[in-house]
């Protein structure tokens, strides 16, 4: 890749490198464009097809470094996942991060061979490689611009997506086996019984992991605290690794692993998390990059009216059929549906997923990867760019609303992270006339103060609300405040200010 120059000039053009990604990044949101396509640009741009800096033409290095991203990306995604603001969501979120994975793969694949010169083998392959999500760009696009989304959208689409790239990763598997070997009836038994195996193993190890590694956090007293992150770097890298020799997988298992750790107190929790979230970006944005260089954009324009046509159907076939089946149990109005389906968003997993037949020497695996590639920056550009406005299309959108962090917002207990809020009690609220304790707020949400005409009350669960009532409120995630504000006949009127005078 570098090879053959001194070690100070490749520090130096992997300084340019992550310097220019996050300078783009730096702007990205502001004019409506995903990192992920900036970062994979930069990629492109000093690769071979481009200023030609860096030659970089290894799938087997590129699905390496991808993995070892995945696995803390997923971890530190784990780790910032609230359990109270999932848990109203979580069979919504296991739907479609299986049934919906599973029927997005099926119909693109059987849509392939009706556009390409692919078989129906390699388009069940090609399904099975874009049919996850990437949700991390869509809500730094939805932060950037101001919108948040209405009930419980948010954490559903932040579930689907931590959780759903284990069952791509099965699919592409199972899809490689059908491609290069003759399977009988009882191959597809075995494949089932595989893909049974691996998420069940992987959900168990993932649960127990994370309460292990919350006890070794918390009793395992180190001399130095530089070392905590050493030692949850070497559990994480342990539960993957481990994971994976014992017939479960990985990825599935360090996911449920953060999110058990990050529910739990533990040492340096505040810290911890803060590392691991730039350690995130860190492998996240060498992953691009090394994708990016992956990719010649000459043999990526042969291919761009037939990857055009296929996400098409993925963004107007595949992924609202498996919308609408997926969530077909549950009460949803269709403006979320819509909205879920419209925030398909792909991303770097199936970028990483098109190395595999490129590594199992599948004949076609270069047209594969260029067409993934090209639906992934299709996906990106188009869908990443108009989510706000089809967020206020839908009227899902919530106004008004300040994400920034406040002052409560330091490490004095696990548990005290939080944002504050101003809700107004209107005159024909539900909630007048009752106590605090009887409101019926969800568990975590607390509020703090009242403030009655010029006067400002410290609650307790018997203080009775009465109407024009301001209160302040610390809540876990301003998503749960949702439903108890539409039943309540609550109104957000911001966040907290700064000063008494101007609440």
């Amino acid at each position: 890749m570098l090879s053959g120059f001194p070690i100070e000039e490749i520090l130096f053009v992997c300084a340019l490198l992550l310097l220019g990604s996050i300078l783009a990044s730096k702007t990205s949101g502001r004019v409506g464009v995903p990192s992920l396509l900036l970062f994979l640009g930069v990629g492109m741009l000093v690769g071979s097809d481009g200023l030609g800096w860096i030659h970089f033409d290894n799938p087997r290095q590129a699905q390496f470094i991808g993995n070892v991203a995945l696995v803390f990306i997923l971890f530190s995604g784990g780790l910032d996942t609230r359990w109270d603001s999932i848990r109203p969501v979580v069979w919504q979120g296991i739907s479609l991060s299986t049934v919906g994975v599973l029927i997005t793969a099926v119909v693109v694949g059987v849509c392939v061979p009706w556009i390409t010169d692919l078989t129906w083998k390699e388009g069940l392959l090609l399904g099975a490689i874009i049919s996850s999500t990437d949700a991390p760009a869509v809500f730094t696009i939805l932060r950037s611009k101001g919108v948040a989304l209405r009930g419980n959208l948010r954490p559903l689409m932040e579930l689907e997506s931590g959780s759903n790239d284990p069952m791509a990763y099965l699919l592409t598997t199972a899809a490689l086996q059908l491609l290069t070997s003759s399977m009988e009836a009882a191959s597809y038994w075995a494949l089932a019984g595989m893909f049974l195996q691996q998420m069940v193993v992987g959900a168990l190890a993932g649960w127990a992991m994370g309460l292990l590694t919350t006890r070794m956090m918390n009793f395992v007293k180190l001399e130095f605290d530089g070392l905590y992150p050493v030692l949850l770097l070497a559990l994480v890298l342990f539960t993957f690794a481990g994971t994976q020799l014992i017939g479960g997988n990985g990825f599935l298992a360090v996911y449920l692993t953060g999110i058990v750790l990050g529910n739990r107190s533990f040492v340096h929790k505040k810290s911890l998390i803060h590392f691991y979230d730039g350690q995130a970006w860190l492998v996240q944005i060498a992953m691009f990059l090394v994708l990016g260089l992956l990719v010649f954009p000459k043999q990526v324009v042969p291919v761009m009216l037939p990857g055009l046509l296929i996400s098409l159907v993925l963004m107007f076939v595949a992924r609202p059929l498996a919308v609408l089946i997926a969530l077909a149990p549950f009460r949803l109005t269709w403006a979320k549906r819509t909205m879920i389906s419209w925030v398909g968003l792909r991303g770097a997993v199936p970028i990483v997923l098109a190395t595999y037949p490129m590594v199992a020497g599948v004949e076609s695996a270069g047209l594969i990867f260029n067409i993934v590639f090209f639906i992934v920056l299709t996906s990106v550009a188009v869908q990443g760019t108009t989510l706000p406005l089809v967020a206020r299309l839908l009227k899902l959108h919530r106004p008004g609303e300040s994400r920034h962090r406040t002052a409560l917002d330091v490490e004095i207990s696990p548990e005290s992270r939080g944002m504050l809020c101003k809700l107004e009690v209107p005159v024909g609220s539900v909630a007048v006339g009752k106590s605090v304790l009887r409101i019926g707020l969800p568990r975590g949400v607390l509020i703090t103060m009242v403030k009655r005409g010029d006067t400002y009350i410290s609650p307790s669960g018997s203080t009775v609300l009465l109407g024009g009532d301001r209160l302040v409120v610390l809540t876990p995630q301003l998503d749960m405040l949702d439903e108890a504000m539409e039943r309540l006949g609550l109104r957000m009127v911001g966040p907290v200010a700064m000063q008494a005078g101007e609440f």
